[in-house]
């Protein structure tokens, strides 16, 4: 006999009191924090329990009693089942006080390092449509919303394009409109959608590693290039052809797309660094352009997905930078040499080092393509790559720039940082948490001297923040 689950209690009358992590809020109750998903600060709930640790519990509101004067109106239908954009219920303008308390909370309890005063957060002009990228993944697994459960509805079509479900792995939710993207995008995904029902085609089962359509990526650019990648499983001769009718139906639709590309992947995960990419129409690429230089973005380069924002953001780390064109640069996990070739025309030499070769091809390519000659890219393992050897024989940098994954710094590079001993560091981040550690690591040497956040992310709580050391 198993053993009896332990009932959880129901909290009655709460008062939501702040933001917490991970786009939850948060409430205390005698010596209990409570996080809570879907609510603001204002807010009078009842909470249901659902999980509950010594010093802490997650829960559900289950009933408002009062809502917030804080609180908006979500403008998305999926808000709350989709999982993105969880803070839709904040005025824009309280999500980047949010932020910018976040930025503050880390660098001061995590970094516990001295601080200059923070500068104001710089806010997103567009608060929708501002992503270039998005990707939707097709399932035959589509996820049935607690409304539908409830009327017991019966649904012919089980499939369904959109986005996962968090924390649940085989389960797709079907979007039918995304605020987060042109609307173009919509209608590309429903098109390939309902040309895939009337078809017959089949939809991917992650179970059983079966189905033609798997995932669907859409990128757009600020030049009018649009690119659409699908993915998909092709075994046999029928597949391939149903494959190229579809891929013949969008090209013939949406004369708009300039790259119109296609993966056939058989593996057991959605990842293509390692699988070729066809090009079905047009271009294999498609370009982004910042302050008259084009850069090249292909289906598996990393590009910034806000790019007025990255505009911003790029533009702080130049200035933190300080250059005057007489500098070496290093450009740590420079990707496809976005920075390092914005800031070239500023410095004598920008050395650009990044983890994946393709990226770095395209680094190299973005450099010719807007006659770059003082750029040097080099692929490898930061931790391997940037060592006492490396800058013994390409020089000390005046300037390292870092910009690294969420997370943040491995502890050989803080060590080769120490060593190289640069006048000054500028960290770009989107985990300010990590960067807050690292920026304690660093402390030994180098003193913080500027903080700013820049929103690339409306309603959500992801921040970025750029801040600039000086050595001591």
């Amino acid at each position: 006999m198993g053993r009896k689950k332990k009932e959880l209690p129901l909290l009655e009358k709460i008062l939501i009191t702040d933001v917490a992590a991970e786009g939850k809020a948060l409430a205390r109750v005698n010596d209990l924090v409570v996080f809570v998903p879907y609510v603001v600060p204002g807010d009078v709930v009842d909470l249901q329990v659902k999980r509950k640790k010594h010093s802490y519990a997650e829960a559900v509101a289950v009933r408002f009693h009062e809502y917030s004067p804080k609180r908006a109106v979500p403008f998305c239908k999926h808000y709350g089942v989709c999982g993105g954009c969880k803070w839709q219920v904040l005025p824009y303008e309280e999500q980047i006080k949010y932020k910018q308390k976040q930025i503050v909370d880390n660098l001061t309890r995590i970094g516990k390092v001295e601080l200059p005063e923070i500068t104001p957060i710089l806010g997103s002009e567009k608060t929708q449509y501002y992503r270039n990228k998005l990707e939707f993944t097709f399932s035959n697994k589509r996820w049935l919303t607690e409304e539908e459960v409830k009327n017991d509805v019966k649904y012919d079509q089980m499939n369904a394009v959109g986005f996962h479900i968090p924390n649940a792995f085989d389960k797709v939710l079907a979007i039918d409109e995304c605020w987060l993207q042109t609307p173009l995008s919509n209608e590309i995904r429903n098109a390939i959608r309902d040309y895939a029902h009337e078809h017959n085609l089949v939809f991917y089962n992650l179970r059983t590693n079966e189905g033609l359509l798997r995932n669907m990526m859409i990128r757009t650019s600020n030049t009018g290039d649009l690119m659409v990648l699908l993915q998909l499983r092709i075994e046999n001769d029928a597949d391939q052809k149903q494959a190229e009718e579809l891929l013949q139906f969008v090209g013939d639709k949406f004369p708009e797309i300039t790259s119109l590309l296609y993966v056939n992947n058989q593996k057991c995960n959605d990842t293509i660094n390692d699988l070729p990419v066809v090009t079905f129409k047009g271009k294999d690429f498609i370009y982004e352009e910042m302050e008259g230089l084009k850069f090249k973005v292909g289906p598996k380069s990393f590009y910034q997905t806000n790019t007025d924002q990255a505009y911003e953001l790029y533009k702080v780390a130049r200035n933190f930078a300080g250059l005057t064109g007489n500098e070496l640069v290093y450009d740590l996990y420079t990707g496809t040499g976005t920075i390092a070739n914005f800031v070239s025309r500023q410095a004598r030499q920008v050395i650009g080092i990044e983890y994946v070769p393709e990226a770095i091809e395209d680094a190299k390519v973005n450099s010719q393509i807007n006659g770059i000659e003082n750029t040097l890219f080099f692929a490898g393992d930061m931790k391997d790559m940037l060592t006492q050897d490396f800058i013994n024989q390409y020089g000390r940098p005046d300037v390292i720039i870092t910009d690294p994954p969420r997370a943040g710094m491995h502890q050989d590079v803080i060590d080769v940082l120490l060593f190289a001993e640069a006048p000054r560091i500028v960290y770009v981040s989107c985990n300010p948490a990590t960067q807050a550690r690292d920026l304690q690591l660093l402390d030994v040497k180098y003193k913080v001297v500027a903080v700013q956040p820049v929103d690339m992310f409306p309603h959500t709580q992801h921040v970025e923040n750029v801040v600039l050391l000086e050595k001591r």
